[in-house]
C-alpha cells in the first residue's frame, strides 16, 4: 500500500470512528464502527501487525484498570453512596442554590478524582438533577458543574480518567508523585471553574429555592467508603512496590462484588455490564486506528509543533496544543497522539499534555466522550443545553483554568521535581 493511500485511509477511518462515537447512529455502541475500522487498517497494511499488537499490549493494562474502576463505581452506587451524597446536599443546602453549587463542586471533585469521571457523569449527574428539582432550584448551574468537573477535576489521580492512566504509564512517576505534582493544578483549575460558574449563572443562583428541612440525615454506606479508602491505599502500595495498580482496583471491585452477590443485590450479568465491555473494545480499537494515523505521517507533522523542554513557555505551548487537538479529534485520540512526542521532554511535558486534554474539552461538546454522554443524560431529563451557551462558558473557563493550572504545574515541578 502506498504511503499516501495509507495516510488517507487511516485519517478517513479515524474521522468516521469519531463521528459515529459522537452521533451514535441508531443507538449503536461506539465499538460497532471502531472495531471493524481497526481490523481494516490492519488488513490493508496501513499499520503493520506488529505495531497493532504493540498498541494492544500498551493499552491492555490501562483498559483492565478502567474496567475495574467502572465496576467499583457502579457497586458503590448499588451500596447507596450517590443517593447518600444527594440526600446530604439537599439537607445541608438550606434552600440556597449558591450553597448547593458549592456542595456539588465538593462532591463532584472528590468523586471524579477517586472513582473517575464516568462516575460523575453517569451516576452523580442524575442525583444532582433530582436534588435541584427537589429544592426547586434551577438545575443548569449544577448540571454544568458536573460536566465541567468530570473533565477538570479528573486531573488529580492516575485513576481519575482514562487519559490519566495513559499519561501515568508514560510518565514513569509513582502514584504519590503524580498526585503531588497535580494537586496544585487540580485546585487552581477547580477554583477558576467555581468563580466563573458563580458569575456566569448568577441570575439562576439568585432565583432562590426552598428549604428542605424534612430530609433525613443520610445513612452513609460505611462498607463502601472503607472499601474505596482501602483501594486508594492499595494504589499507593502497589505503585511503591512496582505492581500494576490495576490489581488494587480489581481487589476493591471484587470485595464489593462478593458482598453484593452474597446479599443478592446484584447478579453476575449486571457486574459484567457495569464493566462497559463495548466501550473497552472501542478504546482498544481507537488506539489501533490512531496508531495507524500516527505511523502514516501525523507524528512527524506534530513533531515540529510540540515545544521541547519544561520551561513555563514550553509547558504552556504543549498544554495549548493538547487542548486544541482535543477539541478537533477528541481528547482520547489527542492523548494517544501527543504522549509519545512529549515523553522525550520528561514527565513535566507529559503532565502538561494531560492538562490540555482534560481542561480543554470543556470548550466544545466533541472535546471528550464524557461530555457527549453527559449531554445525552441531560436531554433524558428534558433539559436542553444550547451549543452557544456551552461554548461561551467554555471560552471564559478554559483559557484561564489552563493557564493557571500550567503555572501551578511549573511551580510544582520546581518545588517537588519531576
Amino acid at each position: 500500500m502506498s504511503t499516501s493511500f495509507a495516510e488517507a485511509l487511516s485519517v478517513g477511518l479515524l474521522v468516521l470512528v469519531l463521528v459515529c462515537a459522537v452521533v451514535r447512529p441508531w443507538g449503536w455502541p461506539e465499538a460497532v464502527v471502531a472495531v471493524p475500522a481497526a481490523g481494516l487498517v490492519v488488513a490493508t497494511g496501513a499499520i503493520p501487525w506488529a505495531h497493532a499488537v504493540a498498541e494492544a499490549e500498551r493499552l491492555g493494562p490501562v483498559i483492565g484498570f478502567l474496567a475495574a474502576v467502572l465496576v467499583l463505581a457502579q457497586l458503590c452506587d448499588d451500596e447507596g453512596l450517590f443517593h447518600a451524597c444527594g440526600a446530604w446536599m439537599a439537607r445541608t443546602s438550606a434552600g440556597s442554590p449558591r450553597r448547593l453549587l458549592a456542595q456539588v463542586f465538593a462532591v463532584a471533585s472528590v468523586i471524579t478524582a477517586v472513582l473517575s469521571l464516568d462516575a460523575t457523569v453517569v451516576l452523580l449527574t442524575p442525583v444532582v438533577f433530582a436534588t435541584a428539582a427537589r429544592l426547586g432550584a434551577r438545575p443548569k448551574p449544577h448540571l454544568y458543574a458536573c460536566t465541567h468537573l468530570s473533565n477538570t477535576a479528573s486531573l488529580l489521580l492516575p485513576v481519575s480518567n482514562l487519559t490519566n492512566l495513559l499519561a501515568f504509564a508514560a510518565s514513569g512517576l509513582s502514584f504519590t508523585r503524580f498526585a503531588a505534582l497535580m494537586a496544585l493544578p487540580w485546585l487552581a483549575a477547580i477554583a477558576v471553574e467555581y468563580a466563573v460558574l458563580r458569575r456566569f449563572f448568577a441570575a439562576d443562583l439568585d432565583a432562590g429555592a426552598r428549604a428542605e428541612g424534612e430530609v433525613a440525615a443520610p445513612e452513609m454506606p460505611v462498607f463502601a467508603l472503607v472499601t474505596v479508602a482501602g483501594t486508594l491505599a492499595g494504589f499507593v502500595l502497589t505503585s511503591a512496590i512496582g505492581v500494576d495498580p490495576a490489581w488494587a482496583a480489581f481487589a476493591g471491585a471484587l470485595v464489593l462484588a462478593v458482598r453484593a452477590l452474597a446479599q443478592r443485590r446484584t447478579a453476575p450479568a449486571a457486574i459484567v455490564r457495569s464493566a462497559a465491555v463495548p466501550f473497552l473494545a472501542f478504546v482498544l480499537a481507537l488506539g489501533v486506528v490512531v496508531r495507524a494515523v500516527v505511523d502514516n505521517g501525523l507524528a512527524s507533522a506534530l513533531g515540529h509543533l510540540v515545544p521541547h523542554g519544561t520551561s513555563l513557555a514550553a509547558l504552556l505551548g504543549v498544554a495549548a496544543l493538547a487542548a486544541v487537538l482535543a477539541n478537533v479529534i477528541n481528547n482520547l485520540p489527542a492523548t494517544l497522539v501527543l504522549l509519545p512526542l512529549a515523553v522525550p521532554s520528561g514527565s513535566g511535558a507529559v503532565l502538561a499534555v494531560l492538562l490540555g486534554v482534560n481542561i480543554g474539552p470543556n470548550l466544545t461538546y466533541a472535546g471528550s466522550l464524557a461530555t457527549l454522554l453527559w449531554r445525552r443524560i441531560v436531554r433524558e431529563h428534558d433539559t436542553e443545553i444550547g451549543l452557544g451557551e456551552f461554548t461561551r462558558l467554555g471560552l471564559l473557563v478554559v483559557p484561564a483554568a489552563l493557564t493557571l493550572a500550567v503555572v501551578a504545574l511549573w511551580g510544582s515541578l520546581h518545588v517537588i521535581g519531576g
